[in-house]
């Protein structure tokens, strides 16, 4: 139970504390600071509190966005400020201290919310005021005061207001124009029968599984349903995060799940898809593996490049700043918005293509599609990053580090070697040439030794801080390198479910990179370091899938790679899991549509 304690009685009229039961607070009045500090003394720790100025006058909603917010420890609106547990001491001390210096005595004309937020303000004390717009949130001095806040109240619709703020400020064509405008009113629909986000998540997820069963059909119809339920599934994607804002209901646990289920809709669509193609004769598990594979290095290098540099000093460049002219220009927003190929472009090209064309050709367009944006991104910050005099942070470094994924082998050479051979990306690009030569080579044991070489770069590439201007690059090397080996043994293992299996592993190794990435921007850092070690590191792994490929016939093969798809599943999933549902785990909010 939330507990708002109101200083001073509230005006006749006022509908202060009816507005505050509806949000879910248990109303106190106090007639002066002394007992509201009393009061609050006497509320449990472990319960969310908040003072409001028993003047206040306000929307609804602009109380909503002050007090219930679970995101913030402390957060405050004109004339209120709330409190959670984390941040309970903080607002004790800034009560105490205003009472002290009043004497206790009656309440001032200035509000003793808006004191105690001085205070915290003097203390350092970190506190969240959100983004009101129309919204009205005053204390008024007098009558006149007063009415003039009421009429600014009735002229400003508080429900059109919070549906608006539902939809994300940033986002794609296709779901900014064809999903928002009614998805909206759907998160609305769910908020008034008491459903959760992440009930609606889980919707979405098995929406989207749904549709890949029906594209593993191989049948005309079984496409066609399947690219109607994948926009249905995106439709609930996008309305899981507008009922969060609508209602504020933010989660660790449902972050993580809307962070991680994307990723597993997509790509149990993309198996969906070759299944249904082999129904029909057509072998497609590599060109569906590819595209996950290149997906998947899409999105490092976006993590690895923002890591980078969100916290470097000096961070700007005359490319910048030519991007951010650009999109001062309207339509040029939407095009560059649109060639990135996000997920609502993308969800929606793959749909239509399911269900009008076949397998092959839906994952053509999405290899060029995917290539061409990927090419497109990742020139635009190559050239952000020679071109502008950032230096990056320990902290980014360390970023770096952690999603390089290095395991024990790349470790002990980085201690055994006593001399740095160049520089981290040379080292990374050097030995991933060596690695993909080896592979096409045709010889039977030159994968292991190329392998080997690529071990020791690896260990080389992260023997000194990642703050090159191009640094950022050498983790989506990793993850080419890793997961292209997979896809071109089992290619050339040529037997009948290899390239399944290959999808498989890389998709359970996908996910650990994943989940170490969320856990980083939600300052949790890497997932630990046993889990590393016990699934060998990205090195580790290329070199024992290696030399399982050249110890093993083709079939043996396809069993050690389906062997250790699910090791690798079984054990990141199970600490991924453990990890995200503590108490301890952060939330991590995208507000921005990833690609």
């Amino acid at each position: 139970m939330s507990t708002a304690i109101l200083t001073g009685q509230p005006v006749p009229g006022s509908s202060i504390e009816g507005d505050l039961r509806s949000l879910g607070f248990d109303v106190r009045i106090a007639s002066d600071a002394a007992e509201t500090e009393t009061l609050l003394a006497r509320i449990p720790g472990d319960q969310r509190v908040a003072v409001v100025d028993g003047r206040f006058v306000g929307h609804v909603h602009a109380l909503r966005l002050g007090l219930t917010d679970p995101r913030f420890p402390l957060a405050a609106v004109p004339g209120a400020v709330t409190a959670q547990p984390a941040g309970r001491q903080a607002l004790t001390r800034a009560v105490a201290r205003e009472n002290s210096a009043g004497g206790g005595t009656a309440l001032a004309v200035e509000s003793l919310a808006d004191r105690i937020v001085t205070a915290l303000d003097a203390d350092g004390t970190a506190v969240h005021r959100p983004e009101l717009g129309s919204l009205v949130a005053v204390v008024p001095a007098d009558p006149q005061a007063r009415n003039e806040a009421r009429q600014a109240v009735s002229a400003v619709d508080d429900e059109a207001v919070r549906l608006k703020s539902a939809v994300k400020a940033r986002d794609g064509f296709f779901t900014t124009y064809f999903v928002s405008p009614y998805s909206r009113y759907l998160a609305r629909w769910c908020a008034r029968r008491g459903l959760t986000p992440n009930q609606v998540t889980t919707a979405s997820l098995f929406t989207a599984l749904i549709a890949a069963a029906c594209a593993a059909t191989g049948t005309r119809g079984g496409f066609v349903a399947a690219g109607v339920l994948l926009i249905a599934s995106f439709v609930l994607d996008c309305t899981d995060g507008q009922l969060a804002r609508y209602s504020l209901q933010y989660s660790t646990l449902g972050a993580w799940l809307d962070a991680t289920f994307d990723r597993a809709k997509e790509y149990a669509y993309y198996a969906g898809l070759a299944l249904g193609a082999a129904r029909g004769g057509d072998d497609v598990w590599a060109l569906a593996l590819g595209a996950m594979v290149l997906q998947t290095c899409r999105h490092v290098v976006d993590f690895s490049f923002n890591e980078a540099n969100h916290d470097a000093t000096a961070n700007t460049s005359p490319t910048a700043a030519l991007s951010d002219r650009l999109d001062s220009v309207g339509w040029t927003v939407w095009i560059r918005r649109m060639i990135v190929l996000p997920i609502g472009e993308r969800w929606a090209m793959i749909a239509v293509l399911t269900a009008a064309t076949t397998p092959r050709v839906t994952f053509y367009a999405l290899l060029v599609g995917c290539a061409f944006a990927a090419t497109y991104t990742t020139a635009g910050r190559v050239l952000r990053s020679l071109t502008r005099k950032a230096q990056r942070t320990d902290r980014a470094a360390r970023a770096l580090a952690d999603l390089a994924d290095n395991g024990p082998l790349a470790s002990l050479v980085a201690r055994v070697t006593p001399v740095r051979l160049g520089a981290p990306l040379l080292l990374a690009l050097g030995g991933t040439a060596v690695l993909a030569v080896s592979l096409f080579s045709g010889v039977t044991w030159a994968p292991v030794l190329g392998a080997a070489v690529y071990t020791v770069t690896a260990g080389q590439a992260l023997c000194r801080p990642l703050k090159g201007a191009l640094d950022w690059l050498v983790p989506p090397l990793f993850r080419a390198a890793e997961y292209g080996t997979v896809l071109i043994l089992a290619a050339q293992a040529d037997v009948n479910g290899a390239l399944p299996a290959a999808f498989g592993l890389v998709a359970a190794v996908a996910y650990h990179h994943y989940d170490t990435v969320y856990r980083i921007r939600g300052d949790a850092g890497a997932p630990p370091a046993w889990l590393v070690r016990v699934i060998g590191g990205q090195e580790g792994r290329t070199l024992f899938v290696t030399v399982l490929a050249a110890a093993l016939t083709a079939s043996q093969f396809k069993a050690a790679l389906t062997v250790l798809a699910v090791a690798v599943a079984l054990v990141v999933l199970l600490e991924s899991i453990r990890f995200w549902v503590s108490a301890g785990a952060p939330a991590v909010h995208d507000e921005g549509e990833p690609a």
